[in-house]
């Protein structure tokens, strides 16, 4: 069991995602950086489904009452264990009394703590994703009690991954999205060669984006949309639908970001700046 002695500024409990429930209003969720997640399981021999802890721009305090392992992933948080520096990408022990905090941002924007074993909390339609008002909590609270079973007897095959840094990276892969052929030949020229910017405005629903398109007057019905895809308002702006983002949309979905696109994006923040390739 461990203690949550501070929460952080958004930490939740997510894993995969919770799948085939699109058609009645349920998004995924999950982890937004999934590549981040799957390493973070990978190196302790999880299931590839066990759910961590995804921590978003400022990290927990969390008193360990089991002994156990634990992987940081992802963003670059300055984490320490008993006021130690730790690594990502790596394996560590982890005595029952040890605390594991974290301090300043240094890159990236999104930190995964996996233990052995994952996290054991509640499992609605398949998932242990946190997503109001599905689950009982949006996020973990502070002195909330989270549950794993403790490992003592663990002798990990691989200790540590070299991980090439894609926090920089800017160009975000994407594909056509069904209403493409809408946009414009001028609004296809600033799509694909201009730099945009994140706004303030990013969650785990959707990015917004500072600089807009040139307004436009195509509508259309109601129609499905994913994690990744891109819709263009009528002033121009443009939104880019994430894990906990709606099922359904009215603006043009004029392209859809691959998965490693998401995982780029999901760890940018504010005044980041990015621009789409199509493949």
């Amino acid at each position: 069991m461990v203690k949550v002695l501070k929460s952080g500024f958004f930490t939740s409990i997510q894993d995969n995602g919770r799948f085939g429930y699109r058609n009645k209003g349920v998004p995924i969720s999950g982890a937004m950086d999934k590549k981040a997640l799957d390493k973070a399981n990978l190196l302790l021999e999880n299931p590839h489904n066990a759910p961590v802890l995804e921590i978003t721009m400022t990290g927990p305090t969390l008193l360990f009452e089991n002994r156990t392992f634990i992987c940081l992933t992802g963003a670059e948080l300055s984490a320490t264990l008993n006021n130690e520096p730790i690594t990502n990408y790596m394996v560590h022990e982890v005595q029952k009394g040890d605390i594991l905090s974290y301090g300043r941002l240094e890159s990236g924007f999104r930190g995964y703590l996996a233990v052995k074993g994952g996290f054991k909390t509640e499992v609605v339609l398949g998932s242990s994703s946190q997503y109001l008002p599905l689950t009982s909590a949006k996020c973990i609270a502070e002195f909330e009690e989270l549950v794993f079973e403790e490992a003592a007897n663990f002798k990990p095959k691989i200790t540590a991954l070299k991980i090439g840094s894609y926090f920089q990276d800017r160009q975000l892969k994407v594909q056509k999205g069904p209403e493409y052929g809408m946009l414009s030949d001028e609004q296809l020229k600033l799509l694909f060669s201009k730099e945009f910017t994140v706004a303030k405005e990013n969650n785990r629903m959707a990015y917004q984006l500072n600089e807009h398109l040139p307004k436009h007057t195509n509508s259309m019905l109601t129609s499905a949309t994913l994690a990744g895809t891109v819709q263009v308002t009528p002033a121009g702006k443009l939104i880019i639908l994430m894990k906990d983002g709606q099922t359904t949309g009215g603006y043009p979905r004029i392209l859809q970001l691959s998965e490693e696109a998401i995982c780029v994006l999901a760890q940018k923040r504010a005044g980041d700046g990015i621009s789409f390739k199509l493949t």
